[in-house]
């Protein structure tokens, strides 16, 4: 499901981890200055496609763009600067421990420019500002409560003012408040600087207060695409249970085995043998 006007493209991709099949044919977009969430169940390719999009994996098959740059057949140097218009928001912050709240976000400055110290310091407090944490910028990591933490990683993310923002399931392990802040940060900062940004989640209720779209993987493909009002109002039975959490639905709860009874059968004949 490719729009015209989507600038992020991953076009005929068929993608696997040795002989285990995550992508056959998918193709997906993201639509430029949009807030897109990437939503499906564990194993469906989520953090796979912000591999493919950052470069880490490339496909077997097809190809990813970023406008008329392709991202997948980029040599080393070209995949290096590429990566300098990228933010990306790891999952659990990834903030470096023995670095202090200021240091962390000032470490992509210092290491992709060179900003004197007073252009740097300037530029660390304005990112802090933007995320509430100004305040804590010499604390430790290991102080921050997992909110802070979050949103320091966040202020470190955008230092280097990205084109388009990566986000690793944002609100896991978040309590209801750092859930809402993060969610308000993502739309304000996606709207403030004028940026692309893409997040994995399994959080419905967070996620469809901030995404502009929604897209929804199974199988190995693209099942539906939307904004959250029309997931909600969609009448299709996998999307219905993603949404709802449905137990039964197209989805099923056992894996794919013999029939129970047969199974019983067989184990007691070879326990009689």
């Amino acid at each position: 499901m490719i729009k015209k006007t989507d600038l992020l493209q991953l076009s005929s991709i068929n993608f696997a981890y040795g002989q285990t099949q995550i992508f056959a044919d998918l193709n997906v977009g993201f639509e430029a200055g949009k807030v897109t969430a990437i939503m499906g169940g564990s194993g469906s390719g989520k953090t796979t496609i912000l591999k493919l999009i950052g470069g880490q994996v490339s496909p077997q098959q097809g190809h990813v763009a970023w406008g008329d740059r392709a991202i997948n057949q980029m040599k080393h140097n070209e995949l290096y600067s590429y990566r300098k218009s990228l933010g990306m928001l790891f999952q659990f912050g990834a903030l470096f421990t023995d670095l202090n709240v200021f240091e962390n976000v000032a470490f992509p400055l210092r290491e992709q420019t060179a900003l004197p110290e007073s252009a740097i310091k300037d530029l660390v407090l304005m990112k802090l500002h933007a995320v509430g944490l100004r305040g804590a910028q010499k604390l430790m990591p290991a102080e921050l409560s997992g909110g802070m933490a979050r949103r320091v990683a966040l202020a470190r993310a955008i230092a280097l003012d990205p084109s388009l923002m990566l986000y690793d399931e944002p609100f896991t392990g978040l309590d209801p408040i750092s859930t809402a802040i993060t969610g308000n940060l993502i739309r304000t900062l996606n709207d403030a600087l004028g940026i692309t940004s893409v997040f994995v989640t399994h959080d419905i209720k967070a996620s469809f207060k901030v995404a502009d779209e929604v897209i929804l993987l199974s199988r190995g493909t693209v099942t539906a695409r939307g904004t959250p009002s029309e997931l909600l109002d969609s009448r299709d039975p996998l999307v219905r249970q993603f949404v709802q959490g449905e137990v039964d639905g197209p989805v099923p709860f056992h894996v794919h085995s013999e029939a129970y009874r047969d199974d019983l059968k067989l184990e007691s004949e070879e326990r009689n043998w």
